[in-house]
């Protein structure tokens, strides 16, 4: 599952991807990766795993990760191809989630492609280059369906008819996530068709360093843009936090925060932010050898959480012992859990809560 970074050029896009991949303030240990020159593995900060690591104490501690996407910053026309427009549309369509970076901020030596610092703007520049991009896809989905829809084909007239739907919500200016469509159509039609503006959004208001905590008049703008969207926004000083990265020691890091008034980077709040906005769920393993956290798709069943591990978990799950995360932290060990009760069995139907640590009994 990857997140992508989109946005016009010069608003952060490239610090914001530099700095995360950087994030060590919570997990100096754990490397970044790059898999290749723009997709990086960052780290999910997770308090809990924290927490587990110390009661456990094990040889080893795996954090979930998100995979993060730079992806080159857009320009009006990029829908018939401007600028990198082709590559662009290219690379934001293998993703799952957008986080969409906002230049809120006012910086005479950072020249602005549009001339002005104007979010609302730039958010519309974006948004419409994705909906004609949307557009293309659906007009040419629909000259196919029409044909057979015309020969009285029941099923390609219901297909149209949802199609017709997303084309008309395009041409009006509202994205894909915004038309109104049901749960079953948008499976069956909708989501086959991989269009941009379906996507889940974050925005990302980057600002100055003084407006790190509260934000201002351009993040308050942005806000009530989107508050139609029921999309989070978060503020973020992209230069400030790439200084922050920079710094040696975590002990460094937490007092250059302390001094800007923040608990910790926006970046951990912004890469937890993408976990949830790819609609992603944690549940760990917690052993001497190694306290892990574990990736899966909210609403996973519990072999479907065994198959993350191994594809034989999965293939001969016979059950699954469950500790909700609360009780282990309370009673402070798997034994003291077991003693209190408090250890359930659960089978193929149980379905895997946020934070659920877990073993897996199985038979290949």
């Amino acid at each position: 599952m990857k997140a992508g970074i989109v946005g016009l050029p010069n608003v952060g896009k490239s610090t914001l991807f530099n700095c995360l991949s950087n994030a060590k303030a919570q997990s100096a240990n754990f490397p970044f990766c790059t898999i290749e020159p723009n997709i990086g593995v960052v780290n999910v900060p997770d308090p809990r795993l924290e927490k587990l690591e110390e009661l456990v104490n094990p040889e080893k501690v795996i954090p979930a990760t998100v995979e993060i996407v730079d992806i080159a910053g857009l320009v009006k026309g990029a829908s018939k191809g401007e600028g990198l427009g082709n590559q662009f549309l290219g690379n934001i369509r293998e993703t799952d989630a957008i986080l969409h970076v906002l230049r809120c901020f006012d910086n005479e030596n950072i020249v602005h492609v549009d001339g002005s610092v104007d979010p609302i703007r730039d958010k519309e520049t974006i948004d419409m280059e994705l909906q004609l991009k949307d557009l293309e896809t659906v007009e040419k989905k629909l000259d196919k369906v029409k044909r057979a829809a015309k020969t009285g084909n029941k099923e390609a007239q219901k297909e149209e008819a949802v199609l017709l739907a997303i084309k008309n919500g395009l041409e009006a200016g509202n994205s894909v996530r915004a038309i109104s469509i049901s749960k079953d159509d948008r499976a069956e039609y909708v989501k086959p068709l991989q269009f941009i503006t379906d996507k889940p959004v974050m925005y990302v208001c980057n600002v100055d360093e003084g407006a790190a905590v509260s934000g201002n008049e351009y993040v308050e703008k942005v806000k009530a843009a989107v508050a139609d969207e029921n999309a989070e926004v978060v503020v973020l000083a992209v230069g400030t936090e790439a200084d922050i990265t920079e710094l040696e020691t975590y002990e460094e890091r937490q007092m250059f925060l302390e001094d800007l008034g923040l608990e910790e980077p926006g970046s951990a709040k912004l890469i937890r932010g993408a976990y949830r906005l790819l609609n992603l769920d944690t549940y760990f393993t917690a052993g001497e050898k190694e306290v892990r956290a574990w990736t899966i798709p909210v609403g996973a069943t519990a072999p479907q959480a065994a198959g993350v591990i191994h594809t034989d978990f999965e293939k001969g799950f016979i059950r699954a012992e469950v500790i909700a995360y609360d009780d282990y932290t309370k009673l402070g060990s798997e034994a003291k859990v077991k003693e209190a009760g408090k250890m359930r069995v659960e089978g193929k139907e149980y379905i895997v809560k946020d934070g659920d640590v877990m073993h897996f009994r199985f038979n290949v």
